[in-house]
């Protein structure tokens, strides 16, 4: 049996009692509606303030958000499913991991350049105006794009080529494992999350030092950056875990199948729901200029006129 099949079986055999099942989709749609309503006014006052939309430290904070919107609406989209139809078809079950897969992987990355343009701002602030322009951060999103893309188009194109033509009318508990079922996908998602983790951590630790050494003899910004840096390098973590999830969770269902759901459960809101709950802590409370915008577009406050 491989793995896909065997965690099928496994959630099969122990699904949740109704009340237990109820819980959890209220407490995942709550958390999905809260993060997503929080995220969209963080996007509607990036849209109606030139301040934002001309400055690349935004364009990329806005581009993180819209990326932790369309992830979280996708994969509480699937949990519920997973209790209410259970079985989807492939087709359609392909095309929502597909869209996630993009999303979840382009926030390292993105959260990657959004640690270098602190290290540009504070260690090299003569030339920041140089290196990160619109148009530069602009490619560097596409380049995010087409990284992920090509990491993750293969699966499909894999698939296509090894299942038979039945597999493709079939019907599927929606796993990343299930729509893509071949066992080379899964050793090459394996290593294409280890080179991930290694390029975006060097990253945040190198920016991370950097601007410690200049904060000690810097101004409160060079303070603030690091601590920016800080909260990034803890997003990344949390972010991170979907690397290392497909081998603790193989892990827990040999030793403890009977608690495969709740695993899943907790896997669910520590890999996908916390992580994009701190994108709006960063800017949208801490920042001051983002701060004050986004309270005026709260409380519906006029702002026509644009300072």
């Amino acid at each position: 049996m491989n793995v896909s099949s065997a965690n099928v079986t496994v959630v099969i055999e122990y699904r949740d009692s109704f009340s237990k099942a109820v819980a959890k989709n209220v407490i995942v749609v709550v958390l999905g509606i809260s993060i997503n309503y929080i995220n969209a006014a963080l996007i509607q006052t990036f849209r109606k303030h030139q301040i934002f939309y001309m400055n690349p430290r935004y364009i990329l904070f806005v581009h993180l958000v819209i990326n932790d919107m369309i992830q979280v609406t996708l994969t509480v989209l699937l949990f519920i499913i997973s209790y209410t139809l259970y079985k989807i078809h492939v087709s359609v079950c392909c095309s929502i991991i597909l869209i996630a897969l993009f999303t979840t992987e382009n926030t390292p990355l993105n959260l990657a350049c959004m640690a270098v343009e602190c290290y540009v701002a504070i260690c090299i602030p003569l030339r920041h105006s140089q290196i990160c322009t619109v148009k530069r951060v602009l490619l560097l999103i596409g380049l995010i794009w087409a990284t992920t893309v090509l990491s993750i188009l293969p699966d499909l194109f894999v698939t296509l080529a090894t299942e038979p033509l039945e597999y493709f009318s079939s019907y599927v508990f929606c796993l990343r494992e299930t729509a893509f079922p071949n066992p080379h996908i899964t050793k090459k998602r394996d290593i294409t999350y280890v080179v991930y983790l290694v390029m975006v951590w060097f990253v945040i630790f190198y920016t991370y030092f950097k601007i410690v050494f200049t904060a000690k003899t810097a101004s409160g910004d060079a303070k603030k950056a690091r601590n920016t840096i800080l909260l990034h390098g803890f997003q990344v973590l949390l972010c991170m875990t979907a690397y290392t999830v497909p081998f603790v969770l193989k892990a827990v269902k040999q030793w403890f199948p009977k608690n495969y759901s709740d695993v899943l459960f907790a896997s669910y809101i520590t890999v996908q729901v916390l992580p994009r709950s701190i994108s709006p802590i960063i800017y949208g409370i801490r920042d001051k200029t983002y701060r004050k915008y986004l309270k005026r577009h709260m409380f519906c406050k006029n702002d026509s006129i644009i300072k």
